[in-house]
Formats: structure tokens, C-alpha cells, sequence
């Protein structure tokens, strides 16, 4: 084997050289330079990502390398940051998009759909719904190689803050998303997790991340997983496909549960889907005597954005308070809530859901004293440190915030 060539500077080269040419050298006087600091040079492509540092909290921008329909009506998104960067979130979490549609700033939230076990990218499944703003600007105007712009993650309904030894999965229509990346994780992560898996959909075309679930029931003896379809006249076709999934036709009931999951009653269940689907399921095992205390649930449906504001109206208040956020004041009536001020203070605040469910307008209460209608996306830690939700939280006396 040949020696490497020398690389660098060299004495005894330099001094050959120069008896060679026999050349009286010229003493010169010395000069002092700064030596520049050398820039490493900048990484591309996977050794960029390989590097990249982990996105655990607040905004960032994604550009959309990937675009594919899971079902007539519903699109799945691929993003990765503009900087390369590894998502670092909960399974089950979720991110708030800040958008701009015909000029106007518009933010909604997406749960995520893929899992932190494959952070080099980050998936959002969004359903079209007819009317709807947000849903069909990113169905029908987002590409890919389109930037935009998030924030977060957040939520509290994830595998993270609530630990299981043996999980339950219920879902009904996109509510399969969470529990897609819940799923994904479980088997990349601790490949004997013990989970019961049914969802609930109207037809066989209707079911999102068919063949991905199978895979993973397909690959784990301890992944049971389900279907339950109002209208089952194709389920041959997901059973011949998907030989480890089991189909069952009507509407999820207690005996069907009991069919598919036996041991439904020494499980922790995660539920979400539609708000008629989740109050069914909640009276089903309620019904049951099943232990509420290991029932869980997700949910952005409009059923509770009315709930919350009736709390907020009830009890009206003639009195009027101050509050107090930076340099900024604002007189508000004990009925308004602090996202009114926030707002009416020109204030940047992110408000997705309105409804005290997605926990994007999380703020903290510095002095004074605030009822709140909803904590449900706050950790005791936070609601221990004066964190409260803008859109579900009215005052009672001057109150300081700080955002």
C-alpha cells in the first residue's frame, strides 16, 4: 500500500526546496497576523438532518415536501423545516398553523399524525370539510415546496403524560390521528406494547392509514386491531388485504367491545372522534362501571366551544376590572374573558379553537385573581404556576399578565 501524500506545511520540504533553487534568503522582519477562524463548511441533505438539533417547543417553519390523499376527503402533509431540524414532541400532540387566507390571519390546529420515532419529518392530516375556511385552503392551495409557518406542539392528550401499562384505542373518523402516532411509536419504540385498537368509520374507503396499521398489527402479536363500519358490504376487501385485522359492521356498542377487546376493563383508554361519538362511548363505559379514572379523551368539537361559552356567560358581572399586560392596559367587565383584552390590546395572541381545548392561547396570570372554565390543556405544573387559558378565563380583580 502506497503512503498518503503529506498534506500541510513541511521544514524539510520547504528547506529542500530552497537549496535546490540556491537562493540567499532575505530575512524579512516579522509580521504579526490575525489568523481567520475557519467556518466549517455547511452541511446538506442527511448529514444536515443527521445534525440537525431538536425542535421541542415554538415556532418554526416547515416547508411541505410531500402531499398524498388517505381517502377521498382527506389529505396528509409532509414538512420538514426550512433549517433542518428533528421534531421532538409527545405522541398525540398536536401543532397550531398560522396562516394568512385572502388577508386575513387565520389559525387553526392539527394533531400530528406521524411519531417523534421518525423525527426527520412531520405529518398533518387534514379532512375537507364542506365550508370550511382552513380545511380547504390547505387541501386545495398547499403544495409541495410551499412554506408555512407553526407553532407549538402542545396538548396534554398524549402517551407521555398519560402512562398505560395496557393501552385501549378508540377512534372514530380524523380522531384515528393521534392514535396513528400514538400506534406508530408504541411498535417503533417498545415493540411489546400491549394495544387494543378499534376504530369506527362509515365505509371501508373512509378508513385513514389502512395499509399502516395493518403493517404494524401485521408485525406485532400485541397490536389488536379493529374496524367497525356502519356499512360493512366491502369489509372482504380490508380482511382479504389485511389478514391480522378484524372488521365488525354497525356502530361500536358495549358487545361489540366486549367481542373485540375481552379485557377492555383492565385497560387505559384513549378516545377521539366526533363529539356524538366520544359522548356515546363515555356513557358506554360509564354504563359498564369502567374506571373513569383511566378514560381519556381528545376533542375540537363544536359542542364544547358552546359548553365553555356558557360557562363564560353565566353569573354576569356588572363589575369592571383592569388588566395589566407589559406596558399595555385594558377595562374589561368581569363577563368578558382575558383573550377579549389580549385582542383588543392588538395584542399577538394565538387563539386556534377558542374552546379551551387546544391550549394555544396559554398564558400566565403574574398578579390577581381569575375563574377559569376550562384547564383541561394545562399540566398541574402550569395551572401551580399561574398558567391559564386566555379564551376560558375571566377576571375577578385587576389582574397582570405576562404572555
Amino acid at each position: 500500500m502506497s503512503s498518503a501524500p503529506s498534506i500541510g506545511f513541511s521544514f524539510s520540504q520547504a528547506l529542500s526546496a530552497q537549496a535546490a533553487k540556491k537562493v540567499t534568503p532575505v530575512i524579512e522582519p516579522p509580521v504579526f497576523k490575525t489568523t481567520p477562524t475557519v467556518q466549517p463548511p455547511a452541511l446538506s441533505g442527511s448529514k444536515a438532518l443527521l445534525a440537525a438539533e431538536n425542535w421541542q417547543r415554538g415556532e418554526v417553519q416547515l416547508r411541505c415536501i410531500e402531499k398524498w390523499n388517505e381517502t377521498h376527503d382527506v389529505v396528509s402533509f409532509r414538512f420538514q423545516g426550512l433549517t433542518p431540524v428533528k421534531f421532538n414532541f409527545k405522541p398525540g400532540q398536536f401543532i397550531t398553523f398560522k396562516l394568512d387566507i385572502n388577508g386575513d390571519k387565520v389559525y387553526r390546529s392539527y394533531t400530528i399524525s406521524s411519531s417523534p420515532s421518525r423525527p426527520f419529518s412531520l405529518v398533518v392530516t387534514v379532512k375537507k370539510i364542506a365550508g370550511g375556511l382552513v380545511s380547504n385552503y390547505l387541501t386545495e392551495s398547499l403544495n409541495v415546496g410551499d412554506d408555512v409557518t407553526v407553532t407549538g406542539p402542545d396538548g396534554i392528550f398524549n402517551l407521555i403524560d398519560i402512562e398505560a401499562d395496557k393501552y385501549l384505542l378508540l377512534s372514530a373518523g380524523c380522531g384515528v390521528t393521534p392514535m396513528h402516532s400514538m400506534s406508530r411509536w408504541l411498535c417503533d419504540t417498545t415493540t411489546d406494547s400491549d394495544i387494543a385498537f378499534v376504530h369506527s368509520a362509515k365505509t371501508v374507503h373512509d378508513i385513514m392509514f389502512a395499509d399502516s396499521m395493518a403493517s404494524m398489527a401485521s408485525r406485532s402479536p400485541s397490536f389488536n386491531l379493529n374496524y367497525v363500519l356502519e356499512s360493512d358490504s366491502n369489509k372482504q376487501k380490508l380482511t382479504a388485504k389485511h389478514t391480522s385485522t378484524g372488521c365488525e359492521g354497525g356502530r361500536l356498542s358495549l358487545e361489540t367491545l366486549v367481542k373485540l377487546v375481552p379485557d377492555y376493563q383492565q385497560r387505559t383508554v384513549f378516545v377521539c372522534g366526533p363529539e356524538p361519538y366520544m359522548a356515546a362511548v363515555k356513557l358506554m363505559l360509564e354504563t359498564a362501571e369502567f374506571d373513569m379514572s383511566q378514560f381519556n379523551q381528545e376533542s375540537f368539537g363544536a359542542s364544547s366551544a358552546l359548553g365553555l361559552k356558557a360557562a363564560l356567560d353565566s353569573n354576569p358581572s356588572t363589575e369592571r376590572f383592569m388588566l395589566s399586560i407589559g406596558d399595555k392596559q385594558v377595562e374589561l367587565s368581569g363577563d368578558q374573558s382575558l383573550l377579549d383584552g389580549i385582542e383588543s390590546a392588538k395584542l399577538p395572541m394565538i387563539a386556534a379553537c377558542r374552546t379551551g381545548v387546544c391550549g394555544a392561547c396559554k398564558c400566565q396570570v403574574v398578579s390577581g385573581t381569575t375563574v377559569s372554565s376550562s384547564k383541561m390543556a394545562l399540566t398541574a405544573e402550569e395551572i401551580a404556576a399561574g398558567f391559564v387559558l386566555a379564551c376560558s378565563t375571566k377576571m375577578t380583580s385587576n389582574v397582570q399578565l405576562k404572555m
